[in-house]
């Protein structure tokens, strides 16, 4: 008998709580994965992509998914608003470091 009360209370209680929304939550939190490659002890060796992921985002007007560095440039991979109804849409854009 107590243990469907506490069922019953608990569902009551998550009924009248709103969920949050997935898309404006993923908004609010960007999500930043950064891919090393090599060994580099040396962080004075160019391997800093902050510059190159202003300037992807502020080019693309999108999210940042990802960066990684890859050769002279910094791979960033954005996810770009659709118009409309439209889905959004991934592009790596490669920036030069």
């Amino acid at each position: 008998m107590a243990s469907s009360l506490i069922i019953a209370s608990i569902a009551a209680g998550l009924a009248g709580s709103p969920m949050p929304d997935a898309v404006a939550f993923a908004q609010a939190l960007p999500v930043v994965r950064v891919q090393a490659q090599g060994n580099n002890k040396n962080r004075n060796d160019g391997g800093d992509c902050r510059a190159a992921v202003a300037q992807a985002l502020q080019q693309s007007g999108g999210t940042l998914l990802s960066v990684r560095p890859s050769g002279g440039q910094c791979l960033v991979t954005v996810l770009i608003p659709g118009k409309g109804n439209a889905r959004p849409r991934k592009e790596t854009i490669p920036v030069p470091r």
